[in-house]
């Protein structure tokens, strides 16, 4: 056993000296004195002792801090195939060493591989990367079928036995334009409470399948000792399939992820002799404290990639992007009207978001993948437009569907050998294919026709959208998802390559709004958009969901603005762009003077409290109810940070006629706020007097 601390939790190593399996425990270190010693097995209970030769079951066991299966082992044992493909693996304890900030523990097989595990942190932070690899050292080829990430065992260390009634799994639901969604679940709710007799392996094994990562739920689950007030969690760094496991046997849950197995997601993986292959990165981090804490944990680990994107993205600027206004249909007249209602503001970048490729009958959905700027669309070509964007004060961006060729191109037809197959056939699924990216053809294409274009045209800005999933995967000699785990890396190639070409641009991450929202994609992109829900009441909530996912400094929020938006309705729409990156769409050259005095008062707030969006941290408070489309009560964000703190407020149908929410420790007053006319402070708390469906931010200090 052991010990090495992170932050201000424990990573304990335990090693079974009989089997050579070895695990990982965290706890908090503060609690160090609270274990509690674990029964070691099942005798005297009167079900067991019942049993003629039973012994003594184990009741604890070593859960390996690796999880790998090798076509030709056993498969997990107590009925557990098709659910679980966990401990059917033969690694040994091998050797263990420490480098500054680092753990790296050494397994091996008899057979001639294994796996380093390294789990490191850096000075500040307050959770730990894992990074998992398998090394080939036999002279024959090993055909993996799963290899996670990371693997948690040991919950909960504060119960003699297996903790009734104490333990719940967090986890976030996701589908299109309703991102986020909370889901509590005791773990007998999930019927994971353990085998009476060791004999049954239980799991709930969830993830994705395709290209979309955050399609179904984000890459993402806790546990908590609800009595210990204790949580352990973990998120996964990939674009592709992917899968968790809450697994159960003994007293212990344990907890890991990594990619989608082969009964998951299809995935089997020849290594040759003197190969290797890394899983994907995780997170992993354990609190005393609640699970918003845990989360500000695990997002806080996605700020140093997030600081190594172009310095202008340092103070967060407001966006522009002109999709709402002329829905696919952009044009140089169109788009320089934008320009001149937003020079002198507060905004910095002006986004031609989709259609700008269209020729004769095609739309922007069908015609992309050739990426000819239309010359109807712009007479003067791209150049002159990106310079007249700039003329006025702006940074020019443009959009892109770049992975994905539509029907209505030459490229989905003339060049479909270059493009994915499944069974031999290109993957075709809405009037779209995709390229192959490990293709030398192809990614000289994309080069010319989206770096070269950017670079010519003087673009300062990407937004990269992804409108489908690829599904399980792709013709590969190992597997179907070995060709989708090749293609996720290519991606993640060509992106590196953009910023390498073009180390000023700025990048924005979208598939269809949200459905990329994990930190491999994040950690490559400047922002994402939050959701597709564009001008929806429930923009409050997913935006505000999104706070214990991913960094509010890379959440792009939507705000639709029309001419026919009374003031309520404008500062409802405004006050949600607070919860992370305002993005401003619509009919803004339509405007009134009053209407756009106060966009200009929104503007103004945001740049004052882009600091505290930026560093500081949320909790949320109210009840909206079951429905997100039809919202009911109220919700409040405050986002705190040194002496500044933020609070937005938004009210749904049937609010209530006053609302109250603590504020952090301190003397606070208001220093600056939009639409606040009903909010006080008193006593220490806000006081707040909302209509259906109003909203007010306030900035305070102390």
């Amino acid at each position: 056993m052991v010990d090495h601390r992170i932050a201000d939790f424990t990573a304990r190593y335990l090693v079974d000296e009989e089997s050579g399996r070895a695990g990982l425990l965290l706890f908090p270190a503060a609690l160090k004195e609270k274990l509690v010693p674990r029964r070691a097995g099942l005798a005297g209970l009167p079900y067991i002792d019942a049993i003629p030769d039973a012994g003594n079951p184990p009741a604890f066991v070593v859960d390996s801090l690796v999880q790998l299966k090798v076509v030709g082992d056993p498969y997990t044992p107590g009925f557990g195939q098709g659910h679980t493909m966990r401990n059917a693996d033969t690694l040994r304890f091998d050797s263990q060493r420490t480098e500054q900030n680092a753990v790296v523990t050494t397994l091996k097989s008899a057979r001639g591989y294994r796996v380093e595990h390294r789990l490191a942190w850096r000075e500040g932070d307050e959770a730990a990367e894992v990074a998992t690899t398998f090394f080939n050292d036999s002279a024959a080829p090993v055909v993996l079928e799963m290899l996670s990430s990371f693997s948690l065992g040991g919950v909960t260390p504060f119960h003699a036995a297996d903790a009734p009634g104490r333990l719940r799994v967090h986890r976030f639901r996701s589908v299109w334009s309703a991102e986020g969604r909370l889901e509590t679940q005791d773990i007998e709710d999930l019927h994971l409470e353990r085998s009476w007799s060791g004999a049954g392996a239980f799991s709930e094994r969830f993830g994705q399948i395709g290209t979309m990562p955050v399609r179904r739920w984000f890459p993402f689950a806790a546990v908590e000792d609800t009595a210990a007030g204790v949580v352990w969690g973990a998120q996964l760094a990939w674009s592709g399939s992917w899968q968790m496991e809450i697994f159960r046997q003994h007293d212990d849950v344990c907890l890991s992820g990594g990619l989608a197995d082969r009964e998951f997601g299809h995935w089997l993986k020849s290594v040759a002799p003197g190969e290797s292959l890394a899983a994907p990165p995780a997170v992993i981090a354990c609190v005393h404290g609640s699970l918003d804490d845990l989360c500000d944990r695990l997002a806080a680990m996605q700020n140093r990639a997030a600081d190594s994107h172009p310095p202008v993205e340092h103070d967060l600027p407001i966006v522009f992007n002109e999709w709402c206004t002329t829905w696919g249909d952009p044009q140089h007249d169109k788009v320089l009207a934008i320009a001149d209602r937003l020079e002198g503001t507060g905004v910095r970048y002006l986004v031609i978001d989709a259609g700008w490729y269209k020729t004769g009958d095609s739309d922007w959905g069908r015609g992309h993948g050739d990426w000819n700027p239309s010359r109807k669309l712009f007479p003067q070509g791209l150049e002159a437009t990106a310079q007249a964007i700039r003329d006025r004060g702006l940074i020019p961006g443009l959009w892109y569907e770049m992975e994905t060729v539509g029907s209505q191109s030459e490229a989905f037809h003339r060049l479909a050998a270059h493009l994915l197959s499944r069974d031999g056939l290109p993957v075709t699924v809405r009037d779209r294919r995709f390229w192959n990216l490990n293709d030398p053809v192809a990614v000289e294409y994309l080069t010319g026709r989206v770096i070269d274009l950017l670079e010519r045209c003087g673009f300062g800005y990407l937004k990269v959208d992804y409108n489908e999933t690829a599904g399980i995967g792709f013709d590969d000699p190992d597997s179907l998802g070995e060709g989708l785990r090749k293609q996720v890396n290519a991606s993640h190639r060509f992106f590196e390559t953009i910023r390498a070409r073009l180390p000023h641009l700025v990048i924005e991450n979208c598939a269809s709004g949200g459905h990329r929202l994990e930190p491999a994609m994040l950690a490559r992109t400047a922002m994402s958009s939050f959701s597709d829900a564009h001008e929806l009441p429930e923009i409050p909530i997913i935006a505000a969901n999104l706070h214990s996912l991913l960094l509010p400094r890379q959440s792009q929020i939507w705000a639709v603005l029309h001419r026919s938006d009374s003031p309520q309705r404008l500062a409802y729409s405004l006050a949600a762009t607070f919860l992370g990156r305002m993005c401003l769409s619509g009919e803004v050259a339509e405007l009134n003077d009053e209407q756009w005095r106060l966009v200009l008062d929104a503007q103004r707030l945001y740049v004052q409290a882009a600091p505290v969006i930026k560093h500081g941290k949320s909790r949320r408070f109210g009840t909206w109810g079951k429905s997100w489309r039809y919202p009911s009560g109220w919700q409040a964000v405050v986002r705190a940070g040194g002496e500044k703190a933020l609070v937005v407020l938004h009210a749904f149908e049937n609010a209530p006629k006053s609302a109250r929410l603590p504020l952090p420790a301190g003397d606070w007053k208001i220093a600056a706020s939009l639409a606040a006319e009903e909010a006080r402070l008193a006593g220490g708390e806000l006081q707040w007097r909302p209509r259906d469906f109003s909203a007010c931010v306030l900035l305070l200090t102390q």
